[in-house]
């Protein structure tokens, strides 16, 4: 297969980890004999320095170019601490998720064997834990119409019918790829945006007679996550609870730096990791590349090519159980790695198995 891949990396430590993720990526597709070309493109904080959108027109572009894009981290604080300023690095990302309509937000959350003790949760709670969060990407309150004054604000949390029914169909298509369970997180006893994906989410579930459905509130459904982790298979809800839930699921495995994600749609899909852009970290050689690096497995998976994602797993695995490892998540007196080590060395792994 040929792959055409834009490469966005960002800010903070987005540089760092995007090289790990391009390299094995290439040798995947050396090994498997695909074709590969990128292109680099602008994006966040580097983006507004540079040409001042978050997210410019050739940018845009050269996503519509590419079968997928591979997406690091955008932020900054000089833009964190500044509540006016007019353009921010976070602007870019919310574009292009709009522009590319990038709907679907698939974030797998799984443990690793070997790193359960650094989950704050027992390891007879989290050990096994393993679910997917579908997260409603391009509505809600984060989309909607918005007032922003001195002394009221409001953002509005507005949903279609066609808008809850797109992504259920994507949450059922995943439960029925997995344990067949599916669980709609919703807050129906309150907002009325709710009442409505709870009513369409009745309806849809008709069509898939062979997946258990049930339903629960947002409130009760961050807990039940550190309660009882291991009760969800597939979970999908609205954009706003979507982003604290995930965020939180993160945590199970121990460090948000070993979860990756997808973004899919209308247009050129986005694979990127779940964390952030760790400016304090920059140019440090301090930051975990491994979720980067899973995101090119999903890449690969997205299309298809199972063996492909297996291998950079493997490799992955490989990787913790030979503690090759970076700072935060190394063994105490074990050898100390730096990203471009971790990423070599996952790299090489490809290479010779």
């Amino acid at each position: 297969m040929d792959f055409k891949i834009a490469v966005l990396a960002g800010d903070g430590i987005g540089p760092e980890i995007s090289a790990c993720g391009v390299d094995v990526m290439t040798a995947v597709c050396e090994k498997f004999g695909h074709k590969v070309e990128y292109r680099n493109a602008l994006c966040g904080a580097d983006a507004i320095d540079k040409v001042g959108d978050p997210f410019p027109d050739d940018t845009y572009n050269t996503c519509l170019w590419a079968d997928a894009v591979l997406f690091s981290a955008v932020g900054d604080p000089r833009f964190d601490n500044d509540p006016n300023a007019k353009v921010r690095p976070e602007q870019g990302l919310l574009a292009m998720r709009k522009k590319l309509g990038l709907y679907a937000n698939i974030r797998p959350v799984e443990t690793f064997g070997c790193l359960i003790h650094l989950s704050p949760l027992r390891r007879d709670i989290v050990e096994g834990a393993d679910f997917v969060c579908i997260r409603e990407l391009t509505g809600g309150m984060y989309f909607g119409e918005k007032l922003e004054g001195d002394d009221r604000a409001y953002d509005t949390n507005a949903y279609t019918r066609a808008e809850v029914e797109r992504i259920l169909h994507v949450a059922y298509g995943y439960a029925r790829r997995r344990r067949r369970h599916l669980t709609v997180v919703d807050k129906a006893n309150v907002l009325a945006s709710s009442r409505l994906w709870r009513k369409v989410a009745q309806e849809i579930s008709l069509q898939y007679p062979d997946v258990e459905t049930d339903y629960m509130y947002v409130d009760n459904a961050a807990m039940r996550m550190i309660q009882d982790p291991k009760f969800f298979d597939v979970m999908v809800t609205e954009n706003t609870f979507g982003d604290i839930l995930t965020d939180e699921g993160s945590v199970i495995s121990g460090s948000m730096g070993l979860l990756p994600s997808a973004s899919t749609g209308e247009k050129t899909p986005v694979f990127e990791p779940i964390h952030g852009s760790w400016p304090q970290a920059k140019g440090k050689n301090i930051a975990n590349p491994l979720a980067q690096i899973l995101s090119v497995a999903m890449l690969f998976e997205y299309f298809d090519l199972g063996a492909e994602g297996r291998l950079i797993r493997d490799a992955v695995n490989a990787s913790l159980e030979a503690n090759v490892r970076t700072p935060e998540i190394q063994v105490p007196g074990g050898a100390t790695y730096g990203t471009k080590e971790v990423g070599a060395w996952i790299t090489d792994y490809i290479r010779n198995h």
